[in-house]
């Protein structure tokens, strides 16, 4: 992929492992885009491990160095990426980070993480959630929610693919024109399911596409315990997104074929590892081997289809009866 642009990344950095901006600026490099990072927090380690140490950014933190680049003519980006954030001033710092780059850039593509929870229970402090559902939401252009956070954004609850569609439909309406719904359990199975609203636009040859295309990906459940692969996942979006701007299904394949080939890789060199201590063999957790996969990340070996959604469909299509990993975020929380 060439002429990539330019990203700035605002989530956690750890100092060892693959998580946050560690799991997203390295992908994004090999997919030919230059990458700014600005880490949320700093930590030792992901918060999965019995102990860490580091430090949060606070959200004034944050502007000072928005103002750096700005004083220097240095705030010409053409995606901004976010992940977790855990601080009411911080999230709110963001919003304005978004207004100024949009200054500067009205094109300006913001690609959204909400990471807040799963399983019916939220990690972020509960008054970020209305900062989220009524002022982030609004002024993204790609979002992805684990269904959970589909739900806490929309009121909903998520339990058939009818209620995953009007749950799409509620974000495109509250402003992101691509949503991708991760980790849904829709009758009974898990999948993904991606919704773009921005194929109404007219294509290469002059003609509209249809307004709405739907779509969904099984993946097979892999048991255990990794970090990171949501900020990877996010990620890989962004960057396979821009290289198919009018084929999110087709973004949505390459991105989850990257993600499920630094997992095997992952689990080769787990299996092979004589090192192993308690708390990795009790709760799985896995570092992603995401320098030695980069071969795939630059050509992801796509054997997993989107599948459309018709519309009006209240079932999933035909065929699609496998599982799909979870998720776990930068602080080793399952979702996604």
């Amino acid at each position: 992929m060439q002429g990539g642009g330019r990203v700035l990344s605002i989530q956690s950095h750890t100092v060892q492992g693959y998580v946050g901006n560690k799991a997203a600026v390295f992908p994004l490099q090999l997919l030919g885009f230059d990458v700014d990072p600005i880490n949320s927090v700093q930590f030792s380690n992901h918060t999965g491990y019995p102990t860490w140490k580091g430090q949060i950014l606070d959200g004034e933190q944050l502007w000072a160095l928005i103002e750096g680049l700005e004083a220097n003519g240095l705030l010409f980006y053409t995606h901004l990426l976010t992940g977790y954030i855990g601080s009411l001033s911080f999230l709110e710092t963001v919003l304005r980070v978004v207004e100024k780059l949009r200054s500067v850039n009205p094109d300006l593509i913001y690609v959204c993480d909400p990471v807040m929870g799963d399983d019916g229970r939220l990690y972020i402090r509960p008054e970020l959630v209305p900062i989220y559902r009524h002022k982030v939401v609004p002024v993204a252009t790609l979002i992805t929610p684990n269904q959970f956070e589909a739900e806490q954004l929309t009121g909903l609850s998520i339990r058939t693919q009818a209620d995953a569609i009007t749950a799409c439909d509620m974000l495109h309406a509250a402003g992101p024109t691509k949503v991708v719904i991760t980790s849904m359990e829709v009758d009974g199975r898990l999948v993904v399911v991606g919704s773009d609203a921005s194929c109404n636009d007219l294509d290469e040859s002059g003609s509209k596409s249809p307004a709405l295309k739907r779509f969904c990906i099984a993946v097979p459940k892999i048991p255990k315990y990794f970090t990171g692969t949501g900020d990877l996942m996010t990620a890989l979006l962004l960057g396979w997104s821009h290289k198919f701007p009018r084929d999110l299904a087709r973004a949505a394949e390459l991105a989850i074929a990257s993600l499920q080939a630094v997992l095997a890789r992952t689990l080769d060199d787990y299996s092979l590892s004589p090192i192993e201590t308690s708390f990795s063999s009790n709760s799985m957790r896995l570092e992603l081997k995401l320098v030695q996969s980069r071969d795939d990340i630059i050509n992801p070996p796509v054997v997993l289809r989107a599948q459309e959604i018709a519309s009006g469909a209240d079932t999933l299509p035909d065929g699609v009866d496998t599982l799909l990993g979870s998720r776990v975020d930068s602080f080793g929380n399952t979702s996604k």
